[in-house]
């Protein structure tokens, strides 16, 4: 496989999907660099991931599911692959041909849990969950006329990974479980009909598309999340060298160290003063 850092030097960071499929149409799946955390990402090609979304957008309304989880969930299926498979008592979001069980996961892992002890008891288990690093927001009136779209200020980071694993810190430590966090740009539709939430003043949010996709990082084992720790094997920290060390709040620096515990990644020695003492 060619390296993607070696032959599309303009490309540091993310190509958008449209530049992607004009740019690199040699690269019919992925391409492969180096990311900051020094593992290996993924980068999808446009005759894989812009298809899906695009041809997903299209046919939105089945089962609730919105136009980015159903591109997501069929671009990690892949050829050969079937969706919605019914496992026991619970559906699949897909099945690949190797037999690796998929699951798409926008938010939090802790009703997966069961789910995915059930997958994992029969095979190979793949947790997708995006990250959304710039949202477009776009608003509609009931006609299906455009009015207006603004950027969002929030913006996802690789450590909004440890939000949706802080109820289910011991996800990790299940054999066979494997959690790819997926980090991407979003448009997000919605509709000023008066029956959404107060705080958006009464617009409903109607769907969720994929505009653009970084990179995904993936996390096999529990000591893959090490990579988290600035610190050298042995090396006592707490949370506040964390986020002084990490360029994070102390919130979720706080987080990270409570998930990373319960997955035994790191270990609670003892105080300092106050505040808890940690060693990797």
């Amino acid at each position: 496989m060619e390296e993607f850092a070696a032959n599309h030097t303009n490309c540091t960071n993310f190509c958008r999907l449209d530049e992607f499929a004009t740019n690199h149409t040699n690269h019919a799946n992925f391409c492969r660099f180096d990311f900051v955390f020094g593992v290996s990402v993924k980068i999808m090609g446009k005759k894989s991931l812009l298809a899906q979304a695009q041809r997903f957008r299209r046919s939105i309304g089945t089962k609730n599911e919105s136009s980015l989880h159903r591109a997501l969930k069929f671009q990690y299926t892949g050829t050969g692959g079937k969706n919605e498979v019914q496992v026991g008592e619970y559906v699949a979001d897909g099945v690949r041909k190797d037999g690796e069980y998929i699951e798409v996961q926008t938010g939090s892992f802790g009703p997966l849990k069961k789910k995915i002890a059930e997958f994992a008891s029969r095979g190979k288990v793949r947790i997708i969950h995006p990250i959304t690093v710039t949202k477009i927001i776009e608003v509609y009136d009931t006609e299906g006329k455009f009015l207006y779209r603004r950027k969002s200020p929030s913006r996802g980071t690789h450590w909004d990974l440890f939000e949706a694993l802080l109820h289910a810190p011991e996800l990790p430590l299940v054999k066979g479980v494997t959690i790819e966090a997926v980090l991407i740009d979003t448009i997000e539709k919605r509709v000023k009909d008066g029956k959404g939430a107060w705080r958006r003043k009464g617009i409903s949010i109607r769907d969720k598309e994929l505009s653009a996709f970084h990179e995904s990082i993936e996390f096999k084992k529990p000591k893959d999340y090490l990579r988290f720790i600035p610190f050298k094997k042995g090396a006592e920290f707490t949370v506040s060298s964390l986020a002084d060390e990490a360029g994070i709040s102390k919130w979720i620096a706080r987080k990270v160290l409570y998930v990373l515990t319960k997955m035994k990644a790191v270990k609670r020695i003892g105080k300092k003063g106050n505040a808890w003492v940690y060693v990797r």
